[in-house]
């Protein structure tokens, strides 16, 4: 069973920063694609970024420009770089694998305006 554990998440105010890190156990995290979620309160899950094994990367609309992600298969971590944040990025981030076949339990992002 592979469990992933995400870290990073704070409270920043508008503009500013912060990087997300997710780390999987097991063995087999090269071979999946990963990525990030997010779920903003009574609002649905929606998808923030993912990259394949391979490393291509897809970004929702709202994030394009702003928010960076990056995998480093050598530590079975993906990381999610946010910059320039906004108040309507606040939300609980997961991380995922292969597709939703694996999450992580959140961590919950702040944005003070």
């Amino acid at each position: 069973q592979v469990q992933l554990v995400e870290s990073g998440g704070g409270l920043v105010q508008a503009g500013g920063s912060l990087r997300l890190s997710c780390t999987a156990s097991g063995s087999i995290f090269r071979f999946y694609a990963v990525g990030w979620y997010r779920q903003a309160p009574e609002k649905q899950r929606e998808l923030v970024a993912t990259v394949t094994s391979g490393y291509k990367t897809n970004y929702a609309d709202s994030v394009k420009g702003r928010f960076t992600i990056s995998r480093d298969d050598a530590k079975n971590t993906v990381y999610l770089q946010m910059n320039s944040l906004k108040s309507e990025d606040t939300a609980v981030y997961y991380c995922t694998m292969g597709a939703g076949l694996y999450w992580g339990q959140g961590t919950q992002v702040t944005v003070s305006s």
